[in-house]
């Protein structure tokens, strides 16, 4: 027998985004073997770098042979460790976390907690900081997966802020209030903003004064500020990419004051 939560229908494998992947898995394109397949459109996989990662893997057993110069660290990794996460690891993480945000932002290792991924992260924090039945405001589009990752295990609400193709879907003061007042209407509890920047699936990047916008709307309202940046890493010179941190430092700078 299943629990109630596990038969419910918010596990979201019938939305038409997974019904999709379904469809794709049985009919895969293949330019030689099935030229009318279905080509997968709904996946953000960066397979250009794989043949650089291939040559890295090749040059570096170490990586994959679980040795460091030579002498191996299987014990170390397969002993009971610091649940926060490898010490040296992070320290790894938090320089290139730094690196691909151009080195104008630096990240505390002892900040750092180390997750399974983005859904899972996204999920736990949705645990931390809600209770069952509060809203977080989310700009359309939005990825899909959303409404399973994050609605149904922890019983949180989704409120979209409605964004235009006319401005290039940008967040505006006029659509976060708008979608506030939406979530009061529905007598549901707003405890923050999600954004994904770059964006999942628009591929676009928030400009500083957006940026800014949700800054001050989210002080604003006390409610917390949380920005997905898994796809940072992989984004164009121009438009440039700024991370949230950035902002709220060059805020603290203009202001001259704490950070809020």
């Amino acid at each position: 027998m299943l629990s109630s939560k596990a038969m419910l229908d918010g596990h979201g494998e019938e939305s038409p985004y997974f019904q999709g992947w379904k469809e794709y898995e049985k009919n895969a394109y293949d330019d030689i073997k099935n030229p009318t397949g279905i080509i997968q459109m709904g996946l953000a996989e960066n397979q250009l770098s794989l043949d650089l990662l291939k040559t890295w893997i090749e040059n570096n057993q170490d990586a994959t042979r679980l040795t460091n110069n030579g002498e191996s660290v299987f014990r170390d990794l397969a002993l009971f460790q610091d649940y926060h996460g490898l010490p040296a690891f992070k320290n790894v993480l938090a320089e290139f976390m730094a690196e691909i945000r151009g080195n104008k932002v630096s990240f505390d290792p002892r900040k750092l907690v180390l997750m399974a991924g983005a859904t899972a992260a996204s999920e736990t924090l949705m645990f931390c900081i809600a209770e069952h039945g509060d809203a977080f405001l989310l700009p359309t589009p939005y990825y899909p997966g959303y409404d399973r990752d994050l609605k149904w295990r922890t019983g949180v609400e989704l409120v979209p802020i409605h964004c235009l193709s006319s401005n290039g879907f940008k967040v505006t003061k006029f659509a976060l209030e708008e979608a506030y007042q939406q979530a009061k209407k529905l007598s549901l509890n707003v405890k923050g903003v999600l954004i994904t920047n770059p964006s999942n699936p628009l591929g676009t990047t928030m400009s500083h004064v957006e940026l800014d916008e949700l800054i001050t709307f989210t002080v604003a309202k006390k409610i917390h500020l949380i920005s997905d940046e898994i796809f940072s890493g992989t984004v164009f010179e121009n438009p440039s990419f700024i991370s949230i941190i950035e902002a709220v430092i060059d805020r603290k700078l203009r202001k001259n004051r704490p950070l809020e």
